[in-house]
């Protein structure tokens, strides 16, 4: 993908309600734009994106994203008139190079509007275009919107049940010959 500045978000979404919505790539200057992300999130959405308890976005997460090496570990945001309102991520198994566990996070007035959907999309491109051929996802039975944005996507996936998470193996389409 390259360096981009600006994705044509309303195409990817197919939905008009996220005018002036820019995605673009996870750099080392958005830790404070992550952090602040914190301010438009519920306790509920931390929870559903870290699996614990935690006021905020943790330092040791923002740490991990200043560290993104942009092959194996990438990041892609969304912003809004300079916020971050969503942020969606990949690692690549070391074990399986082809496959890569994602997570998202939007924030709470950003949700069920298509950010994630958004996110994911370019995701999936630029994972892709890297050699990734699936996506891995873990999700909380009971976060019925996340659920429901990667059955959008995902239409035919089932969920493996393991330590109270849903596991998803969700397929990238495959590269043009």
């Amino acid at each position: 993908m390259g360096f981009m500045t600006q994705l044509a978000v309303r195409d990817a979404a197919h939905i008009g309600s996220l005018d002036g919505v820019r995605v673009r790539p996870y750099g080392t200057a958005d830790g404070a734009r992550l952090r602040g992300m914190a301010a438009r999130l519920s306790t509920a959405s931390l929870y559903t994106r870290f699996f614990s308890g935690t006021p905020r976005i943790p330092d040791h997460y923002v740490t991990i994203m200043n560290r993104l090496d942009h092959w194996d570990r990438d990041a892609l945001v969304a912003l809004l008139d300079g916020d971050m309102i969503g942020i969606a991520e990949y690692c690549r198994d070391a074990d399986r190079p082809a496959c890569a566990d994602i997570a998202v996070l939007v924030c709470d007035p950003w949700q069920r509007r298509g950010v994630a959907t958004v996110l994911i999309r370019f995701l999936a491109q630029l994972a892709g275009r890297r050699g990734v051929r699936e996506f891995g996802a873990d999700v909380l039975p009971g976060n019925r919107e996340a659920v429901s944005a990667l059955h959008s996507m995902w239409p035919d996936a089932v969920p493996a049940y393991r330590d109270g998470l849903a596991r998803y193996a969700l397929p990238l389409p495959g590269r043009p010959g």
